[in-house]
């Protein structure tokens, strides 16, 4: 997901006071959960009376929402802080949101003394009540919360940064303790909406136009209705039913709640899109087992036996780690025999770096940064090797693809197909499709990472 989403536009937020000259930045750093929590942030502050500008230098209030899962996200907040602390002198004002707001607390007010409110996700209602505090002339405020919290952040105000595509959390927090992972510590424990208020999202985005819904949560398929009316696989049925809803995404899964109905229900429902993101992060049941993930690879492989059996080509994704505390070359050995098993449709590969708080931290990191960046390089290499070979294999298919954009200097429109797939296709002039449509595709040549093709004009 990009660093900073720009152009912001306010759909479901109402828009801010006539003549408002309160002014905001926000820079968000991280994953798509923390797009999406930019997103209410965004729409609570316009409800504010703020008005959102484009650069730091027209704004008077700057917001940083932070990730902390790899160090050097981390480490680009401080950077970022530190690059814009000469404003402090113009009157502007710095907050520092999510998991590193929440990992350092006041910390941050002396690593950073510009900074002025520092607030966790969870506390992200509070912003209009900490917004009044900041604008009387308090100087350190802060939002943070303890992992017991029962709090999610939901909001009607909500400035979508896409028309057509958008996101819904239904769960927040994690319970898993993963040895290396520092979001049980700063998303709080994890919580559920019912489904009767995702629904009624949902139902609202449909609404107004949306075709597109992504469910989030750090570990979404964990979802329990508060009310007991839906499991996960029935929450997918009915937003995948919606009327004028085309796809349906969700991320991001944990192998323990990976269940058979959720690969039923994709078979079922057109509408569920033909993609799955399972994290497996080790091929070796001695390293999985120390990082705590609850599973050997072999029930790993079962649950991508089911998907690999759908009667759907669902496309299969994951995210692995190396390097982790006790790697040996010869559990390094059974990662790479497990994407040539799996044939992952792609990889986010990862240097185990230690994070604050967690267990691994107290473990001995007796791999040295050189053999871990070698040991990613020959990840990264294999798996470029996989996907050359299976995208080859898309040449001549028919996909439907979703517009997203166009490259005006290669003459192409740039899409996404069910399997989350980038297809850039060229179209007759009289033939330009509009962004958010859907049309049909051919695929004419492929690369590691996308697909070429051409329009097929129906009818």
């Amino acid at each position: 997901m990009p660093d900073n989403p720009q152009n912001v536009t306010s759909i479901i937020a109402a828009p801010p006071s006539a003549g408002a000259k309160k002014t905001f930045y926000l820079e968000t750093f991280g994953c798509q959960m923390n797009v999406h929590d930019s997103e209410k942030v965004i729409g609570t502050l316009l409800r504010q009376g703020y008005r959102q500008v484009e650069t730091v230098e027209e704004a008077d209030l700057v917001f940083y929402n932070t990730c902390s899962i790899r160090d050097k996200a981390e480490q680009k907040v401080f950077n970022r802080l530190n690059d814009y602390k000469k404003f402090q002198k113009q009157g502007k004002k710095f907050a520092v949101l999510g998991c590193v707001a929440q990992q350092e607390g006041e910390k941050i007010f002396e690593k950073a003394p510009y900074v002025s409110l520092v607030a966790g996700s969870a506390s992200y209602n509070n912003l209009p009540q900490m917004l009044v505090q900041l604008e009387a002339g308090n100087t350190r405020i802060t939002g943070l919360d303890d992992r017991q919290t029962d709090l999610t952040f939901e909001t009607e105000f909500t400035a979508r940064t896409n028309p057509h595509r958008g996101y819904i959390t239904i769960i927040e927090g994690c319970d898993k303790f993963c040895a290396y992972c520092v979001v049980p510590y700063t998303r709080g424990k994890e919580r559920s909406r019912t489904s009767d208020s995702v629904l009624a999202e949902a139902r609202k985005m449909a609404d107004l136009g949306y075709t597109d819904i992504q469910l989030l949560g750090q570990n979404v398929n964990a979802f329990a209705d508060p009310l007991g009316k839906k499991t996960f696989a029935e929450l997918l049925y009915a937003v995948g039913e919606l009327p004028g809803i085309r796809r349906v995404r969700f991320t991001t899964s944990h192998p323990r709640h990976f269940s058979r109905d959720i690969i039923e229900a994709i078979d079922a429902l057109p509408t569920l899109c033909d993609h799955v993101h399972l994290p497996v992060q080790s091929g070796s049941s001695r390293v999985l087992n120390a990082m705590h993930r609850e599973y050997t690879r072999e029930m790993y492989l079962e649950k991508v036996s089911w998907i690999k059996a759908s009667k759907r080509q669902i496309a299969l994704t994951t995210d692995l780690i190396v390097g982790f505390p006790g790697e040996t070359p010869a559990d390094f050995e059974e990662t790479i025999t497990l994407m040539h098993e799996c044939q992952f449709d792609a990889v986010f590969g990862f240097k185990y770096s230690p994070r604050p708080n967690t267990p691994a931290i107290t473990m001995e990191d007796s791999i040295p940064d050189e053999e871990k960046a070698r040991r990613l390089q020959i990840l990264l290499d294999r798996q470029r090797e996989i996907q050359r070979v299976n995208y080859e294999k898309q040449v001549g298919k028919i996909f439907e693809v979703m517009v997203e954009g166009f490259n005006e200097a290669r003459g192409q429109v740039n899409g996404r197909t069910s399997q989350n797939v980038t297809l850039n296709f060229t179209a007759l002039p009289q033939h330009t499709p509009s962004i958010g449509s859907y049309v049909t595709a051919r695929v004419i040549k492929s690369f590691p990472n996308s697909l070429v093709g051409e329009m097929v004009v129906q009818g």
